[in-house]
C-alpha cells in the first residue's frame, strides 16, 4: 500500500504543480500532464502483476487454455490505455478525440474476442449437435 499512497502524492503534486503551469503555458501543462499519466501507468502494471500471476495459477488450475487468458490481459490493457489517453485528450482540451479513441479501444477489444467468439460457436454446435 505505501507504492499506493507515493503514487496518489505523486498524482496530487502533479495535479497542483499542473494548475500553476496552466497559468503560464498549456503546453507545459500538458506534457506534464502526459509524463504523470505515463509514471502512474508504469505504477498500476506493478499493482498488477500479483493480480496476473493468480491469473495463472488460475488458468494452470482449471485447465484453461493460454489463449484465452491471453485476450482478457490484452483486452484489460487495452482499455487502460484508450481510458488514459481519452483523459489526456480532455486534458489538451479535445474531448472528441477522446471520446473517439474510447470507440476505437472498444471496437479493438471486439476485434480481439473473435477467435473467444468463434470458440463459443463451436461450443454451442456441439451442444446442439448432441441434443
Amino acid at each position: 500500500m505505501e507504492r499506493f499512497f507515493q503514487a496518489a502524492a505523486g498524482v496530487i503534486a502533479a495535479v497542483i504543480m499542473w494548475i500553476i503551469l496552466s497559468k503560464q503555458g498549456k503546453e507545459y501543462a500538458l506534457l506534464l500532464s502526459l509524463c504523470a499519466c505515463t509514471l502512474i501507468f508504469f505504477v498500476m502494471f506493478r499493482f498488477l502483476e500479483p493480480v496476473i500471476d493468480l491469473l495463472m495459477q488460475l488458468q494452470n488450475l482449471g485447465n484453461l487454455q493460454t489463449e484465452w487468458l491471453s485476450i482478457m490481459l490484452k483486452a484489460l490493457g487495452i482499455g487502460l490505455i484508450a481510458e488514459m489517453g481519452a483523459l489526456i485528450c480532455a486534458d489538451a482540451g479535445n474531448a472528441a478525440m477522446g471520446k473517439t479513441l474510447q470507440i476505437l479501444g472498444a471496437v479493438a477489444v471486439l476485434w480481439l474476442s473473435i477467435p473467444l467468439m468463434n470458440s463459443l460457436i463451436s461450443l454451442l454446435e456441439q451442444i446442439l449437435g448432441d441434443v
